[in-house]
């Protein structure tokens, strides 16, 4: 039986692919469970169109974010953050603090796209990698200063 899935189900198929499998188990699992739909003509070309709408919409994001990036790669940001004598900071600079100043400049980014490759302990200049989309990145110049 040919059938649509509807979601990802674990050794069969991932949402939205076509493909045959056996009629006992499509009537008894998964169509009952509601995984997959019985592939008609016009059920196979909406799958078809939400693909390509899915396409189309990673394509528009993914350019959005790039536009972003070279945005980013262009901006220096300055973190206020208390520290002792030597400039060594009372814990460590958090992806939320950096977030927070790059809000202040103006452009918005979720603290989950800034990525630090070592917790930041000490004043002073750092580039850290921000995530805008999976396969963008961009690098920011963070000045950390050390206030009392």
């Amino acid at each position: 039986m040919k059938v649509i899935f509807k979601q990802d189900v674990v050794g069969q198929g991932k949402k939205g692919e076509i493909k045959d499998v056996s009629d006992g188990y499509a009537r008894n699992y998964l169509l009952p469970k509601g995984l997959v739909e019985i592939a008609s003509a016009a059920s196979v070309n909406n799958a078809k169109l939400a693909k390509e709408a899915e396409a189309h919409k990673r394509a528009v994001a993914k350019a959005e974010a790039e536009v972003l990036a070279d945005k980013l790669n262009q901006i220096k940001v300055t973190v206020e953050v208390k520290a002792g004598e030597n400039g060594k900071l009372f814990g460590s600079l958090n992806t939320q603090s950096i977030a927070d100043a790059l809000a202040k400049q103006g452009t918005v980014i979720d603290k989950r796209s800034i990525v630090l490759s070592e917790p930041i302990k000490q004043a002073g200049i750092y580039k850290v990698t921000v995530k805008p989309y999976a396969e963008v990145l961009a690098v920011i110049t963070v000045e950390v200063v050390g206030k009392k």
